[in-house]
Parts: C-alpha cells; sequence; structure tokens
C-alpha cells in the first residue's frame, strides 16, 4: 500500500513534468525568433505563424481530446501526445525552411492538446481529498511558474547554444517523461465510453479555431478593413475585409450549432462531446466563467512587460527572462502554501487569497513602470511586484482547477478538464487581443501626441510610430542610436512605458472582475454541501 501511494507522488513529478513540457514550448519560442529570421530567412508573416500555429492548434483541440481520453484511457492519449510532441521537436530543430517549421509547429500543437487534459484528468482521477488539493497545487503552479521560465530558457539556449535547441531540448524531456508516466502512472478510463460525438467534434474545433484565430489575428489583420496581406502557402485573401471577422461569424455559427447539436443528441441519450449535464453541476458551471475572465487578466503582464525590459531599459532576452523567474519563484512557493493549507482552509478563499495577490503585484508592476520608467534600477524594484503575482498566480490556478473539478464525476474527468483548459485558453487569448490593443494603441496614441508638440510633419511623424508599433517597441534601440533622433527614441520610450502602465493596470481590472467571478462559487458550495436534491451526473 505504502509503495503505491509513493508511486502515485512520482506520477505527479512526471505528470508535472508534461505540464511543463506544454507551457514552455508555448512561451520559448518568441524569444528564439530573432535568430530563427537570421538562420531561416523567414518572411513576417511565417514569423507570425510560427509564433501563432501552436496555440492555434491546441485551443481548437482541447475540448476534443478531453473527451476522448476519457473514452480511450488518460494515459494512454498522454503517452501518443508526448510522442507526437517530441516527434515534432525534431522536426522543428532540424527544420531547414520556415513551412517545415510551421507545420512541426502545427504538429506540437496537436501533440500538446493531447497531453494537458489528459494531466488534469488523471490526477482527478487518481487522487482524492487533501491528495487531490495539494496535486492541484502542484499542478498550478507549474502552469504559472513555467510560463515565466520559457523565455529565460529560450533566451540561454538561443544564446549560448542554437535556436534550434529551444526546441531539441523537448526530445530527451519526452523520453524521460514517457518513461516515468509509464512506470508511475495508473491507466484511467471511464467504464462504457460512448463512442465520440463526431459532429460535435467537427464544430467544436471550427468553433475554437475560428474563435482564436480571430482574436490573435485581429490586431495584426485589422478587426474589420484589412491591414496587411493574409497569405497561406501561395493563396492570399482576395476581399478587402479581414478575415477576422468572418472567423467570428464562423465561430458563433459553429457555437450555435454545437449547443443545438449537443441539447439533441442529449435529448435523445446519445453520447455528446461535452455532456450537457456537466453545466448543472454548480461549481463546474461557475469555475468555467471565473476561469476564463480570470485568464483575461493573468497573461498580460506575460505580453507586455517582457517587451518594456527590452525595448524600454534596453535589457536581452535572457536578463528578461532572469528578471522574470521572479514570478516563476512566487509562483512555486505558493504551491507549497496551497498544498499544505488544503483541507485546512476553503478552497474558495485560497483562490480568492490568490487573485487579490495577483492584483497586488500587476499594479505595482504598473506603478513602478511608470514612476521609475526611465531608469536602469527600474527591474529591482520590479522584483517584489512579480514575486507577488507569481505567487498569486500559483494560489489561483491550482485551486480554482480544484474547485472547478471537485464535483465532476471521475468518468467525465477528461471533458470536464478539457473544458476547463479550453476556458482558459480562450480567456488568455482574448486577454491577449485585448491588452495587446490597449499596449499598441496607447503607444501609438501618446507618441503621435508627443511628436506633434516636437512640430514635426504629419508623414514623419506617422511613419516613426509605425515603425514603433509594428516593431512591437524594436524600433525604439534604431532611433537612440542615431543622435539626430535620441529625443524621439526619448519620447517614444516614455510612450511605450506608458502604455505598459496602462496594460498593466488594464490586466488588474479583469482580475478584479475575476475576483468579483468567484462570488458564486462559494454561494453554490454551500448550497451543494447542504441540499440533499443535489444534481447528479451519472454515467
Amino acid at each position: 500500500m505504502k509503495d503505491v501511494t509513493s508511486r502515485r507522488w512520482i506520477g505527479l513529478v512526471f505528470i508535472s513534468l508534461a505540464v511543463a513540457l506544454i507551457i514552455v514550448d508555448s512561451t520559448i519560442v518568441n524569444v528564439a525568433i530573432p535568430a530563427i529570421v537570421d538562420d531561416l530567412g523567414i518572411t513576417s508573416t511565417q514569423v507570425q505563424w510560427v509564433q501563432e500555429a501552436y496555440t492555434l492548434v491546441f485551443a481548437s483541440l482541447l475540448l476534443l481530446f478531453g473527451s476522448l481520453a476519457d473514452r480511450i484511457g488518460r494515459r494512454r492519449l498522454l503517452l501518443i501526445g508526448g510522442a507526437l510532441f517530441a516527434g515534432a521537436s525534431v522536426l522543428a530543430s532540424f527544420a531547414p525552411t520556415g513551412d517545415l517549421l510551421i507545420l512541426a509547429r502545427l504538429i506540437q500543437g496537436v501533440g500538446g492538446a493531447m497531453m494537458l487534459p489528459s494531466t488534469l484528468s488523471l490526477l482527478n482521477a487518481t487522487f482524492q481529498g487533501r491528495e487531490r488539493g495539494i496535486a492541484f497545487a502542484v499542478w498550478g503552479s507549474t502552469i504559472g511558474g513555467m510560463a515565466a521560465v520559457g523565455p529565460l530558457l529560450g533566451g540561454w539556449l538561443t544564446t549560448s547554444f542554437s535556436w534550434r535547441w529551444a526546441f531539441g531540448i523537448n526530445i530527451p524531456l519526452g523520453v524521460i517523461i514517457a518513461i516515468g508516466v509509464l512506470w508511475a502512472v495508473g491507466e484511467s478510463r471511464a467504464k462504457n465510453a460512448p463512442v465520440i460525438d463526431a459532429i460535435g467534434a467537427v464544430l467544436s474545433v471550427i468553433l475554437f479555431g475560428a474563435l482564436v484565430f480571430g482574436l490573435i489575428e485581429g490586431r495584426t489583420l485589422g478587426w474589420w478593413e484589412l491591414n496587411d496581406p493574409f497569405t497561406i502557402g501561395g493563396w492570399s485573401w482576395p476581399f478587402s475585409v479581414s478575415p477576422v471577422p468572418v472567423a467570428f461569424a464562423m465561430a458563433l455559427l459553429a457555437a450555435m450549432g454545437f449547443v443545438t447539436w449537443s441539447r439533441h443528441q442529449a435529448h435523445r441519450g446519445r453520447p455528446t462531446l461535452l455532456d450537457p449535464r456537466l453545466f448543472s453541476i454548480a461549481t463546474f458551471r461557475s469555475g468555467n466563467i471565473a476561469a476564463l475572465v480570470v485568464a483575461l487578466g493573468e497573461f498580460g503582464i506575460i505580453l507586455s512587460l517582457p517587451l518594456w525590459l527590452q525595448f524600454a531599459l534596453g535589457f536581452d532576452a535572457l536578463q528578461t527572462g532572469l528578471i522574470l523567474i521572479a514570478l516563476a519563484a512566487g509562483s512555486f512557493v505558493a504551491s507549497g502554501f496551497a498544498g499544505a493549507s488544503s483541507g485546512k482552509i476553503s478552497a474558495v478563499l485560497i483562490v480568492r487569497a490568490g487573485l487579490v495577490a495577483e492584483i497586488v503585484g500587476v499594479v505595482a508592476a504598473g506603478l513602478v513602470v511608470g514612476w521609475d520608467a526611465g531608469t536602469q534600477s527600474a527591474w529591482l524594484w520590479l522584483l517584489p511586484a512579480l514575486f507577488v503575482y507569481g505567487f498569486g498566480v500559483g494560489l489561483a490556478t491550482a485551486q480554482l482547477t480544484g474547485v472547478l473539478l471537485q464535483d465532476v464525476p471521475v468518468e467525465l474527468s477528461g471533458q470536464g478538464s478539457g473544458t476547463q483548459s479550453t476556458a482558459r485558453q480562450v480567456g488568455s487569448a482574448l486577454g491577449i487581443a485585448i491588452l495587446g490593443t490597449v499596449l499598441f494603441t496607447g503607444t501609438a496614441g501618446i507618441l503621435s501626441s508627443s511628436l506633434d508638440d516636437r512640430g514635426l510633419p504629419a508623414q514623419e511623424r506617422d511613419q516613426i510610430v509605425s515603425a514603433v508599433v509594428d516593431s512591437s517597441g524594436g524600433a525604439i534601440a534604431v532611433l537612440a542610436a542615431n543622435p539626430a533622433t535620441a529625443p524621439i527614441a526619448a519620447d517614444a520610450k516614455a510612450a511605450f512605458s506608458d502604455a505598459t502602465r496602462l496594460s498593466a493596470f488594464t490586466a488588474g481590472g479583469f482580475l478584479v472582475v475575476g475576483l468579483l467571478a468567484t462570488i458564486p462559487l462559494g454561494r453554490e458550495r454551500r448550497r451543494d454541501e447542504t441540499d440533499a436534491a443535489q444534481p447528479s451526473v451519472q454515467s
């Protein structure tokens, strides 16, 4: 018995390592992009797809693979996904062209979508009671911490070795994960699981794929009119209207079709991709709403601060990654606190405490950016703010996941995990779209006003503003290197700092809304504990 228990905890280590692999790969490539451009000579369109192909495929397939895990086995799907992920990493690390690298990123997205809901549903099926709370704490802190570690690891590998190692490191890690999972993690699947709902699967992929595509591409392609050419291979979008509103329309139609079809199937007693009865569980319903809203704010600081550190303060990718380690440290410290508090303090209270810490941290970071923006010492003041923010992420992410899944039957763990992961991915994509718009629109507006005050002609002003915004701040260093444009560089740095502060405060506002969204969780949990007529979900 003791051997079985200890093996479960060893299994948690390898499951967490699998989660780390997925999360790191979603962030590690960003700092490697300049080296990839120099080596492969890829176009700006290819750059965008190298960054976004993974996220697009990953988000669109989470719900499908969450349901599939219940049917074919959660450990089996985790291993299949890990093998696919490692194989795609081989292709990426040896890719001779941009097109092959994009293909590898697409395949990585498929593998990652198999792995993430499988890890969560395995924890839900393997651990019970207080142990489950500890396991979720480790899982959630891994997500929060690895989001910050990715840029550091990518910067170090790219600077010290080659950008190819940013992908190549996944190969030995994938082998270690497979061996560990086979040895320490038991198989888990739903009994008498129905066949996969093929129509529901197609509709869900269209729904989330189109939605996330629109959110990712909106600022670049235009929310209504086409700003930049949109090409896939040799084909170009032929219309003056951006493909973004078309994608949103497709997502809306697919959502309507998915809901209608799922209700129709459930009414006839036929299998559905997402069992509608799950939403009769109060904690699951309200928890997913809270998870989506919280994710809107959580990723804002990861988007804007690295850009500010590099282009306003002049740090390189490795230095930026080292500063962001404070966020990861806070997240991992939180895992110990959350694990020790599991069963002693209400999980909902821990979620709320975590969100309060996130709000304090992100607002403090915004104040640092505004107060000390022009000096190199700003990063020193940023460290405690990032630590507090990371501590909050570590608390809130894990415990919110636990609250959300605590009443989900084990046989529906995959569906529940896939839904939770999808809600967070959609929320993060929406948050990045909104906060990215705040950052770059704010930079453009503030810089335009400053250049008007200098009396620059409108055409020259617009060229400078476009250069700064289109390069995400990278043009500031070019302007600063020329004595004739150094004063303009100072204006651009100030504008970028002001917009970064505004983005941080906006993220804080979303987190406040997320905190308010947790109010029903405590009320509904108390009702569930005392209401004998609580709806149940039978297999």
